[in-house]
């Protein structure tokens, strides 16, 4: 078991998805008492969103981890004013979030160029510090990967979604028959005729109890976080895991799945959701998705079958099931159009809300602008006695 455990370890190796750093600013420069000079200030380091980097290039360049920005020029007579230290750019892929020591978030990177300043040089000598420099700020920060895509896939091991994704994109995940093939994030592109890109994330299977970091827990659960469609694949002849747990249908498959996102993150579940019912290949498939769709019907019907603590809160409303196989090509194309459809929707009923906000803000600003302020003084005619 524990050789087992370190090969699980060296293969997730391969992919990094956070990293603990260590920052500071660079020191001021000597201020020039006799004369006034200032010391130049020390430089900054910067995190720096790169979208052909990966975390893993940056750990195997900078092995230490250790990032110092240099140190400001001293004032001199032929420069009074002494130049900036040199800043120092930490590269890191797209869709970073940086925390400090202590959790707090510092910044996240969602675009190419984007940029956080994590730790600040120290000022220069100067009148106000006797002319003596101050030291760069120390930081030790956190680099947390959270994988931005369209679409995230949502499954327990050997649910077919590494087939699925080789299927729907250009992109070639291991296959095998076996549990956890899928060891890191692997990203795949749907391609549509009119040049319309979609892209699709598979993270490694879940298991019972992801929420409390079991298996690979936290590691997939928080990469769906900016995935803004959730797709649920599920294997329409069930789940074991291993011969020592217990087999679950399809059905219970969705409840426990909607379960891990609830306990991990309630928000989760008001991501636009499809499911994929994989391998309708095999034997008795037709008959075990229709009693699947019955369940999926009036699913609270069902909920009494599981035990109290593995009820979910709220059961997903699936905006569209699709029966396919991964192996035979079939529902392939329809998920690929559902999946499009889906998006499209969501990003239309965004721009709607988003339309209606500054509509609304509009119409504020407006009556602010014309609602006449009340008169303080009020102009009277003078009064005029008739004798």
């Amino acid at each position: 078991m524990v050789r087992c455990s370190c090969m699980l370890f060296r293969k997730y190796g391969n992919f990094i998805d956070n990293l603990r750093l260590f920052t500071k600013g660079g020191s001021g420069g000597m201020g020039y008492p006799r004369l006034g000079g200032e010391g130049g200030k020390g430089g900054d380091v910067w995190v720096v969103a790169h979208n052909k980097m990966t975390l893993k290039q940056l750990k195997d360049k900078y092995p230490q981890k250790r990032f110092v920005a240099g140190e400001g020029a001293n004032s001199r007579v032929s420069a009074l004013k002494g130049s900036k230290g040199k800043d120092c750019e930490i590269p890191v892929p797209v869709g970073i979030s940086v925390t400090d020591e202590n959790g707090k978030i510092i910044g996240e990177l969602n675009k190419e160029k984007d940029r956080i300043l994590v730790a600040e040089g120290g000022i220069g000598g100067k009148l106000l510090t006797n002319f003596l420099p101050l030291k760069g700020q120390r930081r030790v920060i956190h680099l947390d990967l959270k994988l931005i895509a369209d679409v995230g896939l949502v499954g327990f091991p050997n649910a077919g979604k590494s087939s699925l994704l080789s299927k729907i994109s250009h992109a070639k995940p291991a296959i095998a028959d076996y549990a956890f093939t899928t060891l890191k994030p692997e990203l795949g592109k749907i391609m549509y005729n009119d040049f319309k890109q979609i892209s699709v994330a598979d993270l490694p299977g879940l298991i019972e109890g992801a929420h409390m970091n079991k298996g690979m827990g936290h590691k997939f659960l928080k990469h769906i976080e900016r995935t803004k469609q959730l797709l649920f694949v599920v294997d329409i002849s069930g789940f074991q895991l291993s011969s020592q747990t217990r087999y679950r249908t399809a059905f219970e498959t969705i409840i426990l799945l909607t379960k891990e996102l609830e306990l991990y993150k309630e928000e989760l579940q008001t991501k636009p959701a499809l499911l994929a019912v994989n391998k309708m290949d095999l034997p008795d498939a037709q008959d075990k998705f229709q009693v699947l769709m019955n369940q999926l019907q009036s699913p609270k019907d069902f909920l009494h079958l599981f035990e109290k603590n593995m009820i979910p809160e709220r059961t997903v409303e699936f905006q569209h099931i699709i029966p396919i196989s991964a192996v035979t090509g079939e529902g392939i194309d329809e998920l690929k159009t559902f999946i499009r459809k889906s998006l499209d929707e969501h990003a239309n009923q965004e721009n709607d809300a988003c339309h209606k906000k500054q509509l609304l803000n509009l119409r504020i600003s407006n009556t602010i602008s014309y609602s006449e302020p009340p008169s303080n003084t009020a102009v009277t005619s003078p009064r005029m006695d008739i004798t």
